[in-house]
């Protein structure tokens, strides 16, 4: 699970200090893809495939079990390490299955496993709130399609606050849009 902060709320006296123009800028191109009428928080999407409330506890199981159940191209991070605020890290995705899109983006993130933040204005004003999954950086590179594979050792700079032990990497293969999640895969940063 990604938790992608948008900075849409930062006007209400308080700035989300995860939040980032690029989610925003991402939750709008899903906005299109889903043909809705606005963008919305809580907003939850599963695979690229489905989008509801975040706090439908059962619509959450549903599009999970259906995304279980998908055939899905092999995606491995692997060989990660992190000198001072660079973290390296290999990346392999397989071709694509013959029966879903020709082509799709590699995209590699950087997520916290657990973040907390002081809310001190605005509808949460006054309240702690905890967070997993919070992205801090969301970079492509590269693309696979039904021939061709990826497989490359990438690199990305850390945000220099954050402790390498609290951060994951979450690689994963999507359609162009953004559209359906055809592969994933997560492996926690050890020092």
């Amino acid at each position: 699970m990604l938790s992608e902060h948008v900075d849409y709320w930062n006007h209400d006296g308080w700035k989300d200090p995860f939040s980032s123009s690029l989610l925003t800028d991402r939750q709008n191109a899903y906005v299109t893809h889903f043909g809705l009428s606005s963008a919305y928080t809580p907003q939850m999407i599963v695979d690229g495939s489905a989008e509801f409330v975040g706090n439908s506890s059962q619509q959450a199981k549903a599009a999970l079990r259906k995304a279980l159940a998908m055939n899905k191209t092999e995606v491995r991070v692997s060989s990660i390490s992190v000198d001072g605020t660079t973290l390296r890290a290999h990346v392999d995705a397989t071709v694509l299955p013959p029966n879903g899109p020709s082509h799709a983006e590699v995209f590699v993130v950087v997520a916290l496993k657990h973040a907390e933040s002081q809310v001190l204005a605005g509808e949460n004003g006054g309240h702690r709130l905890t967070h997993v999954g919070v992205v801090r950086s969301l970079t492509k590179v590269g693309s696979v399609d039904t021939k061709k594979s990826f497989d490359a050792d990438v690199r990305l700079v850390l945000n220099p606050s954050d402790n390498p032990a609290n951060l994951r990497v979450v690689a994963f293969v999507q359609a162009a849009g953004p559209g359906k999640v055809i592969g994933a895969a997560v492996q926690l940063v050890s020092r």
